[in-house]
């Protein structure tokens, strides 16, 4: 017993001994962690004010005509860097500890100081740092100027077309869900086949989806729209007319004085287009081109010229392609239209019937000495006296040919092609007359005025397909006319063998003349 408790007093008198020894030690680390809290604090008040800084951006996006430059916000190429210089660390008062320490954690303690020196740059700066978490991550597309991304989106149209591909993009994420709503993107729009695959029937609740869809795309996207169209479309076509024309009428009432060119293909509804025109919407229009399809059977369309002369003084082309003009007399005319005192290019071809005789181009054409291109195709009714009659002195380009009309052209032989010539032979440049049954007579006297002309390289087409042109009169024009680069002898009775074909080119033109004498 005695024994032990001296032994416990020996052992409790070393830990006391022991206590004693550490006690300044003690008292020198409490010492530390006080003054080190401050710093603590300090560095704690620093990053927090460094968090409440409000995001800069580190650039600036300028959009040009053709491109976007991003320019640097810094002033100095070395401002804002992500790179710090490393800080020098003091030498350290415990080596024993540092020497226990391997070369792992020394080469993982580097890494660490860096990806912190890094991110308090960055932070400085008030920018997002982003940092891949695999190689194989894509958020790049997330981190985008908006800007670069609807130049990109641009980019894509004009291969793809905005829909689908607006459609689909603005799924990926908000940032793409903006860009791919910039009204800009939506000035061209056709719609094919995006919700049914070719010749698969439509199920009564795709069809409803499809309107629905066609309504929010209108209300939504369309604020900007220059030009849409539907293709391949059996259903639910009608549906969607009516809202693009309710919509344009609207426009039309609206923003009218803003529009320059109309494009629009005839129909039943489209019709309205036209009446709204004419009632003076659009007052500064420059282009109004009426059409439909070659093989429609309903191509008449009601024209009231005067109303349209009034409504739109500053029209320089007007085109109905294939399109039947019927006369319509205007209401309440207390005086006469103006005309169109502009006009420069007067389109009325057709592939069938027409209906257009001299006195209804008259009425178009009676105030246009501008006009310079005048197509009158297909229209069988037209007379070398009621061309030679117009106010119109300075033509370039006259196109008479008769292609689709022979069913109702009559066989006896027409007259007067040489006042035609006459008139114009100093101003033309192309003329076509292919299948105009004139005399051979007429025709020589017609190709006698061209050579005449002041000018030898005025000339550069000529269409005699059809014709009865014969080589005396060819030798006459080929001769004077040195421009001629394109002549159209195809199906020409007058002609001797191997003759009647298409002559492009000066020198195959020249090589014809030898053939000729």
């Amino acid at each position: 017993m005695m024994a032990s408790t001296e032994g416990a007093v020996e052992d409790a008198g070393a830990r006391a001994s022991g206590q004693g020894d550490e006690a300044p030690k003690a008292q020198e680390a409490s010492l530390k962690r006080k003054s080190a809290e401050p710093k603590k604090q300090t560095a704690k008040k620093k990053k927090k004010a460094r968090a409440s800084r409000a995001a800069r951006p580190g650039y600036t996006v300028h959009e040009g005509e053709d491109m976007l430059l991003v320019i640097s916000s810094s002033a100095s190429q070395y401002d804002g860097s992500v790179w710090a210089p490393k800080k020098k660390r003091g030498k350290k008062k415990n080596a024993a500890t540092s020497k226990g320490k391997g070369k792992k954690n020394a080469a993982t303690k580097k890494k660490k100081s860096k990806t912190i020196l890094r991110t308090a740059a960055v932070e400085e700066r008030g920018e997002e740092m982003f940092v891949a978490a695999k190689p194989s991550d894509h958020r790049w597309g997330q981190s985008l100027p908006e800007e670069v991304l609807v130049n990109i989106f641009k980019m894509v149209l004009t291969q793809d077309g905005a829909i689908p591909f607006l459609c689909r993009a603005a799924r990926v994420c908000r940032l793409w869900n903006a860009a791919a709503a910039t009204p800009v993107l939506w000035r061209k729009v056709a719609v094919g086949h995006c919700w049914v695959a070719p010749g698969k029937s439509q199920l009564p609740k795709t069809q409803s989806q499809i309107k629905d869809t066609v309504d929010w795309l209108a209300q939504n996207r369309f604020s900007q729209l220059r030009d849409f169209s539907l293709h391949h479309w059996s259903k639910n076509v009608d549906h969607a007319v009516d809202f693009q024309v309710e919509g344009l009428l609207a426009y039309l009432e609206s923003h009218g004085a803003q529009i320059r060119q109309i494009w629009f293909t005839h129909g039943w509804k489209n019709d309205r287009v036209l009446a709204s025109i004419s009632r003076g919407c659009c007052p500064d229009l420059e282009l109004l081109e009426v059409n439909t399809r070659l093989d429609s059977k309903d191509g008449e369309l009601a024209v009231c010229v005067q109303a349209l002369q009034t409504a739109c003084p500053k029209l320089k082309t007007f085109r109905m392609l294939n399109i039947h003009p019927l006369h319509k007399s205007m209401r309440n005319a207390a005086q006469l239209s103006p005309g169109f005192p502009l006009l420069e290019e007067l389109c009325i071809a057709t592939a069938s019937y027409s209906y257009v005789t001299d006195k209804y181009l008259r009425d178009i054409l009676f105030g246009s000495p501008r006009l310079r291109v005048l197509d009158l195709r297909g229209c069988s009714q037209i007379t070398s006296a009621g061309l030679a009659a117009l106010p119109c002195l300075e033509l370039e380009c006259l196109f008479w040919g008769q292609y689709f009309s022979s069913h109702v052209v009559s066989s006896s032989l027409k007259k007067g092609l040489h006042a035609v010539t006459q008139k114009w032979k100093h101003t033309l440049r192309q003329l076509d007359v292919a299948n105009q049954l004139f005399s051979e007579e007429d025709l020589e006297l017609a190709m006698c005025h061209l050579a005449s002309a002041n000018n030898a390289n005025i000339l550069h087409s000529l269409n005699l397909s059809g014709t009865r042109i014969t080589p005396a009169a060819l030798r006459s024009l080929i001769g004077q006319m040195t421009a001629l680069d394109y002549l159209n002898l195809s199906s020409c009775r007058s002609l001797p063998r191997g003759l009647k074909r298409v002559y492009r080119g000066q020198e195959a033109i020249r090589q014809l003349l030898d053939k000729l004498e």
